[in-house]
């Protein structure tokens, strides 16, 4: 299928170069009314002949191979796309999906992040619903982060004049930029320009564009590094996989990656064993990697999915490869809204054994005959209780049963054992800080504390949350929510919801949706609500409450947690449009 071809109207080019003059003009550009500023930084050439073809009419080449804007700009392979996509319906190019495919891969090589860089925005193209703590002030956040997430533009590496632009570009394009780029803030409370004698305050456009220059430059340490060391990804062969879904539990498995129809695509079979329950499922994809490191690929599972929340679903694979290529991190995410998802880690294996997960999550202190299994790989079949290490205060008393994939084992824990997470030792292979000991669980935390659900089920899809009550112990200073506190794991809880009191005899816990017993949150339908005051759509705010099963505080109450949850309309509008990408 080819892509069709779109032309904007002279009149929608004509008001886009006005609105660019005028925003020149407006935040602060030296050059005079539709004068470009002259690049001074040393530009990356472009030496892919597809990419100087279907790029080069517009984006002027020069005598050193650079084609204009493109050789002062570097992405992850999401912000390529979304640019091809964005010249395909603003400015009319034309190109088919093959093409396309193949610019993305090229630039992204020649043209991308390095690994370092690229982890650091990597919530971005893994689809995580997050609280960004990377935006170092207000000013920037108003410029930045008050229309889309502002891994958005970190995503990007760009020269000074570039960073200018895409402000301009901005400028010209949504309505709202000029009045989020020239706010001061304080202004209001008489701090802004007038009195001459208090410096002048930075607009949230100029303290966006210093900290943009200075933190997301060109040419980085990290890139002239990684240009000189990337190389085609090797990874035909086997890589453990450890995983874990939110309401489901831990997962291991294997991941056989084969060659696919050029060096960087490969085929793939998976097999994943649930912890919890011994249940195994089968998942087979296609992977591409791009610029060395950056995997992107797409698996189904071999059965139908029962619902919404069933892990046989059809995942997106992002992962992010180590440079060394022994390992990656990343998630396999489905759901409408990309709510559902494992976060996962593979390795690659060896001969050697490995240690992957440890089951239960934690032992109690005074614990007399437990079962312990030690998850791996190649584990000797002949493990002796003597070769296990589970740290101090934990006693290997007996092997019950070994084999290449898991050791059972009985375990005793001493009453005066230190609380704290233990390494755990099979032979010569070590898994760090993978078995918790504890003396009481003291309080528990609902994850995520902040949750969103959308409205959904007539012309839009649902968005639902999942929850998990998490037991924790205090540290060693003896208090609660502190940096030394220890994580227990999954705490059997019972669900409740209970008003937010944002708004007097709103009610919003009958309409918002419902919630299980396994702490997935559906919502309700979209849509005006004729039971609802006013007609109101069934949105509102509620705490998810879960209380604990058998964990009791001090006073013998049940310990319980809450977690605050939005629940709003549906994504009518969604960011990742091309002409919204930047």
């Amino acid at each position: 299928m080819r892509v069709k071809k779109f032309r904007v109207p002279w009149f929608a080019t004509a008001a886009l170069a006005c609105a660019l003059v005028a925003s020149q003009q407006s935040i602060g550009h030296a050059e005079a009314p539709g004068e470009l500023e002259a690049e001074s930084e040393t530009g990356i050439p472009v030496t892919d002949d597809l990419v100087r073809e279907k790029c080069g009419t517009c984006h002027a080449p020069d005598d050193k191979g650079n084609l204009s804007r493109i050789s002062w700009m570097r992405t992850t392979p999401e912000g390529w796309s979304q640019s091809i996509k964005r010249m395909v319906s603003l400015n009319g190019l034309y190109v088919t999906p093959e093409e396309s495919r193949a610019i993305v891969r090229s630039l992204s090589a020649t043209h991308g992040l390095a690994p370092e860089e690229a982890m650091a925005v990597a919530y971005i193209p893994e689809k995580r619903i997050l609280t960004e703590t990377n935006i170092p002030s207000e000013e920037v956040r108003g410029a930045c982060a008050s229309c889309h997430a502002f891994g958005q533009p970190l995503s990007w590496r760009r020269s000074k004049v570039e960073w200018k632009n895409l402000q301009d570009f901005h400028v010209a394009l949504y309505s709202q930029a000029h009045a989020q780029y020239s706010r001061v803030l304080g202004a209001d409370e008489g701090n802004g320009s007038d009195d001459d004698s208090k410096p002048k305050k930075k607009t949230n456009g100029e303290a966006a564009l210093e900290y943009m220059r200075t933190s997301a430059p060109l040419h980085t340490p990290q890139w002239a590094a990684w240009s000189a060391r990337q190389s085609k990804p090797r990874l035909t062969g086997t890589w453990l996989v450890t995983a874990s879904l939110p309401g489901k539990g831990r997962f291991v498995g294997e991941m056989a990656v084969a060659p696919g129809k050029s060096a960087d695509e490969f085929s793939t079979t998976t097999t994943l064993r649930s912890i919890t329950d011994g249940s195994v499922q089968t998942r087979k994809g296609l992977g591409l990697v791009y610029g060395g490191y950056a995997w992107r690929g797409r698996s189904d599972a071999q059965a139908a999915p029962r619902g919404p929340d069933d892990m046989l679903n059809t995942v997106r694979e992002t992962m992010h490869f180590s440079p060394d290529q022994q390992g990656a991190l990343g998630r396999w995410f489905w759901g409408e809204y990309h709510e559902f998802g494992f976060d996962v880690k593979l390795t690659r294996a060896t001969a050697a054994p490995a240690v992957l997960a440890v089951s239960p999550g934690a032992v109690k202190t005074g614990t007399r005959g437990a079962e312990v299994v030690v998850w791996g790989h190649n584990l000797p079949v002949s493990t002796a209780a003597a070769d296990v290490d589970l740290g101090s205060g934990v006693t290997v008393r007996k092997v019950v049963s070994a084999d290449p994939g898991k050791l059972v084992l009985n375990v005793d824990v001493a009453g005066d054992a230190i609380a704290g997470v233990r390494d755990v030792a099979v032979g010569g292979a070590i898994l760090e800080k993978a078995l918790p000991v504890y003396g009481k669980v003291d309080f528990i935390k609902v994850t995520p504390d902040a949750g969103t659900a959308r409205l959904g089920g007539v012309k839009f899809a649902k968005g639902f949350q999942q929850f998990e009550a998490i037991g924790y112990a205090n540290g060693p200073d003896g208090k609660p929510n502190t940096a030394d506190d220890i994580a227990i794991g999954p705490v059997d809880a019972t669900w409740s919801m209970n008003e937010f009191m944002s708004v007097w005899y709103d009610d919003d816990q009958k309409f918002v949706g419902e919630l299980s017993q396994n702490a997935l949150f559906t919502p309700a339908v979209e849509g005006p609500n004729p039971q609802r005051r006013f007609g109101r759509n069934n949105y509102g705010e509620v705490w998810v409450v879960a209380t604990a099963k058998s964990e009791k505080d001090r006073f013998g109450k049940p310990l319980s947690g809450r977690a605050y949850l939005v629940v709003t309309v549906p994504s009518y509008q969604r960011w990742d449009q091309p002409e919204l990408a930047k």
